[in-house]
């Protein structure tokens, strides 16, 4: 039997008291969010304890339906599902059904003042998800769609996890156990907790103030908005392109558009962001282009979240952990495929091995770790991308490289494929590292750059047309 260490409430001398540090029959686990790594969490534990014939009782604290349209169902996030997760849910058995998918991406158009170049998918297949978080942005009709999250959600509870609307405004001890207490004052107490509610909440507050030793993420401000457009208008502009910016404009790091049925979504990502640089990326020529008349509509709604780049320091303790981006995440892509990997960790290492911090320590941080060893190449990468943001002889040969490519049939050229991976996060850093530095690609790099800026209108690619454009 394991035990945990208690301190005398005197303040003397630490004395073990045998409390058993696993799940047994009958344990109650509380998780508080239900978005994706509160559901991911449930689904999996409860699916590995069916296997080894463990019962266990599960209460999921999340207020919000996902069914409501503006901030009441939102969640911060672009919505978009990566090719590797979208086949990594289909060999677990989640399936993403037409309500949930708003579009398909098969490809996406770069723009940079050099140029635009549509890259296509790399096996020609419609494996990029676009999603609603929720039931849709501010000012949308009422649709008949199930967000992503509420779909996650109803498959947790499908398997017999309660969800608790309440808000959550504490997490103390009680017999050495963890207590939820919500805003209506009730409590419950509970032999495992786990935090799944992000880095936009202040619970993460509460988890360092019941388990020291805790360090939240570093995070980064973003800015997300909706536009609204039609269904005619997206699929005519933008078609099933996710649209991805590359303009030497200070601060700003990353931008991309992701089309939705009737809205698309506009996602930057900048160094102290802020409402001048979201204006100086509004008023730049490559982003009006996009739209009808080359004005851009207001927007119908929008939000600063933060999101993490930084991995938390020992998110965890005895019966205590936090899943998704509340501990780690993937740098600036797959919040989602992040939240999947360490919500199936963190509940195999429950389920399997025991909910003691050495527990978590063991078979959970490792997963956590390797995501943040990735997210330092992530770094270098997103440098060298910086880099060519602000070089426009780097813009030339890159543009050039990439269109030369796509001209071609068959498998994408090195530049496509690593520029693909980076801009949809479908596989690891190290992967498109190793690509990056391969023989030849070098080389040809440098041959692109040569040649573009000898001939400037080389570079110049214009999109394959959409449905009417």
């Amino acid at each position: 039997m394991k035990t945990t260490p208690v301190k005398a409430a005197s303040g003397g001398t630490r004395r073990l008291h045998p409390v058993p540090l696993e799940l047994v029959d009958g344990s109650r686990i509380g998780v508080v969010g239900g978005g994706p790594a509160g559901s991911f969490f449930t689904f999996f534990l409860l699916t590995m304890a069916e296997s080894i014939g463990l019962e266990l009782a599960v209460d999921v604290y999340e207020p919000r339906f996902f069914c409501h349209r503006g901030p009441a169902g939102c969640n911060h996030c672009g919505g978009i599902v990566s090719e590797s997760l979208v086949q990594m849910l289909a060999a677990e058995g989640i399936n993403l059904p037409p309500t949930v998918v708003q579009q398909g991406i098969d490809s996406y158009v770069l723009h940079t003042d050099q140029g635009e170049v549509r890259i296509r998918a790399p096996r020609d297949e419609k494996r990029i998800a676009a999603v609603y978080r929720g039931n849709g942005p501010r000012e949308s009709e009422p649709i008949d769609i199930v967000g992503f999250d509420r779909h996650l959600l109803d498959l947790a509870t499908g398997s017999g996890v309660t969800v608790v609307r309440k808000l959550v405004r504490e997490l103390s001890w009680r017999d050495r156990r963890p207590r939820v207490t919500s805003t209506d004052g009730s409590s419950e107490d509970y032999d495992l907790v786990v935090i799944a509610a992000g880095v936009n909440s202040q619970l993460l507050t509460l988890f360092r103030d019941a388990t020291p030793g805790f360090q939240a993420p570093t995070t980064q401000r973003t800015f997300i908005c909706e536009f609204r457009l039609g269904a005619d208008t997206v699929r005519e502009w933008f078609g099933p392109s996710m649209h991805v910016f590359l303009l030497d404009l200070p601060r700003l790091e990353f931008a991309a558009i992701i089309p939705k049925g009737d809205f698309v979504t506009l996602c930057l990502l900048g160094h102290n962001l802020d409402d001048p640089l979201v204006e100086s990326f509004f008023d730049s020529p490559e982003f009006r282009r996009c739209f009808p008349g080359s004005v851009v509509p207001r927007p119908a709604c929008h939000c600063y979240p933060r999101i993490n780049v930084g991995a938390a320091v020992r998110p965890f303790a005895d019966r205590m952990v936090c899943v998704g981006d509340s501990g780690v995440a993937r740098l600036y892509k797959d919040g989602i495929g992040s939240a999947y990997r360490t919500a199936k960790a963190a509940a195999r290492a429950a389920v399997f091995h025991g909910i003691s911090a050495d527990d978590f320590e063991r078979h959970f941080w490792p997963a956590c770790r390797s995501l943040d060893r990735d997210n330092s190449i992530a770094k270098v990468i997103f440098g060298i991308t910086h880099l060519i943001q602000r070089s426009r002889v780097l813009r030339r040969g890159v543009v050039r490289m990439t269109a030369r490519e796509q001209a071609r049939t068959g498998a994408p050229g090195p530049m496509s494929s690593i520029l693909w991976d980076t801009f949809t996060g479908s596989a690891p850093y190290r992967d498109v590292m190793l690509r990056a530095l391969s023989p030849g690609f070098p080389v040809t790099l440098l041959w692109n750059v040569i040649a573009g800026n000898l001939s400037p209108g080389s570079t110049r690619q214009e999109p394959e047309p959409t449905d009417g454009r």
